[in-house]
């Protein structure tokens, strides 16, 4: 809903004219807008040093100001007033030193009062100076986010907000803090328990960082949420690195004795990887947009839009047998043309009527039947990392890319048609039993 705040007037009775501010809905009605929720000067005194500490990390320049007055509260209550005897037994007023308080990102040089216990001879922490030299917890966080959507570590000191005597912000301190910050998101991907997870559908696919690539799986689950699982970096989409990704999803606690439908490209490598780590209970759904234009490369320019819209077609088609006899009818014509562009079709073809043969491609069609759920992922995934110009090693590139997904993982909506994902579920389950003998009263363990 867009909405827009205007003001206008209201003439009372008296005649005296009052202002007001009405919120204009999309539909044209009108709301009167609420009031935001200002703290007064007394709510204010009343938080705990934590919460104040917290707020004023959050306020420029105003912060200042009142992160003197309440390091100098805690002083008083210490050392009493200056040239007064009302404080703690022992503790006076010893003068003053320089150091430095962290407002939003940025460390402040400032002088502030010392207190000494003269009676143990020893230096007495002024609590709110302790706890205002120290970072915010979501200092790091907020780099992150401002280099990961496009300032330069060397720009970054333009584009903050600036306190002119602010240190702390050149582009080797900023770097370090993003290097921090992106270490704990990839730790905390990499390891995160996929235990509490019900997932019906998994889509892999590999995105080029310099020379090498990263092979990048999503989950869905029952819900149709979209959870980034993982990646893992290889040189190629081969099926021994897709192996080792998916069998390290397995010990963080994927399940998929109840059937997982593996939605991928043309790629062999991990086709087989696949087999390997889920055995029968990893269905493939080929992509249906790859194999597509994989049959149309083979012919000429001329021959393609032609082809390519009978392929989809075909593919449009809601029954496994209707789609079949559609695609049989396209090889016939195909042969007397392009005998590649044959084998182009046949090679994974019932692989690409998988959601036919379970009965829901009519329904899921949209969403499962190509990998264009990941694809939408690497784009988004392109829009914060295609401005890094080198990559420098292995380490910056999965950092950046772990970052990116967990970022990208809060944006993300639920499939079209997740309604029918139960459908899914239960199909998937009849093809386990038919593919690994089950229905036979055979043993089948999940490995």
């Amino acid at each position: 809903m867009v909405t827009f705040c205007l003001p206008t007037k209201t003439v009372t009775k008296k005649g005296a004219v009052m202002g007001r501010i009405v919120q204009i809905k999309k539909n044209g009605k009108f709301k009167k807008a609420e009031g935001a929720a200002i703290k007064t000067l007394q709510e204010y005194g009343a938080l705990n040093i934590d919460a104040k500490v917290e707020a004023i990390q959050q306020m420029i320049p105003l912060a200042l100001m009142h992160a003197l007055e309440t390091i100098e509260n805690d002083v008083r209550r210490l050392a009493g007033e200056r040239y007064g005897r009302a404080g703690l037994p022992g503790h006076d007023r010893w003068g003053s030193q320089m150091g430095s308080i962290c407002i939003h990102d940025q460390r402040i040089p400032i002088r502030y009062p010392r207190v000494r216990d003269t009676i143990k001879k020893k230096e007495v922490p002024i609590p709110s100076y302790g706890q205002l030299h120290q970072p915010a917890d979501a200092i790091d966080d907020r780099v992150l986010k401002r280099i990961l959507f496009g300032i330069s570590c060397k720009n970054y000191r333009e584009c903050a907000e600036l306190i002119p005597q602010a240190f702390s912000l050149s582009a080797s301190t900023v770097s370090r803090k993003y290097i921090r910050a992106t270490i704990e998101k990839l730790q905390e991907l990499q390891e995160r328990s996929l235990e509490g997870y019900d997932f019906v559908a998994l889509v892999m696919d590999g995105k080029a960082f310099g020379d090498d690539e990263l092979i990048i799986a999503l989950g869905v689950t029952m819900g149709g949420e979209k959870i980034p699982l993982g990646f893992v970096q290889s040189g190629a989409e081969n099926a021994g690195v897709t192996k080792d990704l998916l069998n390290d999803l397995i010990s963080r606690g994927l399940k998929y004795d109840k059937g997982l439908l593996c939605i991928i490209d043309g790629s062999k490598g991990f086709r087989k990887g696949i087999q390997d780590a889920f055995g029968a209970y990893g269905v493939v759904q080929r992509c249906q947009w790859h194999k597509r234009e994989n049959v149309v490369d083979y012919l000429r320019t001329d021959l393609q839009p032609a082809f390519r819209d009978k392929l989809r077609r075909a593919y449009a088609k809601e029954g496994h047998g209707d789609a079949k006899v559609a695609l049989q009818a396209i090889k016939k014509e195909l042969k007397l043309i392009n005998e590649s562009a044959v084998s182009s079709l046949e090679e994974g073809f019932e692989e690409t009527l998988t959601l036919h043969r379970l009965g829901v491609h009519k329904e899921l069609r949209k969403s499962l039947s190509t990998t264009n759920v990941i694809e939408s992922v690497n784009s988004l995934i392109g829009q914060r990392t295609d401005k890094v110009d080198r990559w420098r090693n292995s380490s910056q590139k999965q950092r950046w890319v772990a970052t990116a997904l967990l970022d990208i993982e809060q944006r993300l909506n639920r499939i079209s048609g997740y309604r029918y994902l139960t459908a899914l579920r239960d199909s998937l389950l009849r093809e386990v039993h038919r593919t690994s003998g089950q229905g036979n009263g055979k043993e089948t363990s999940v490995a």
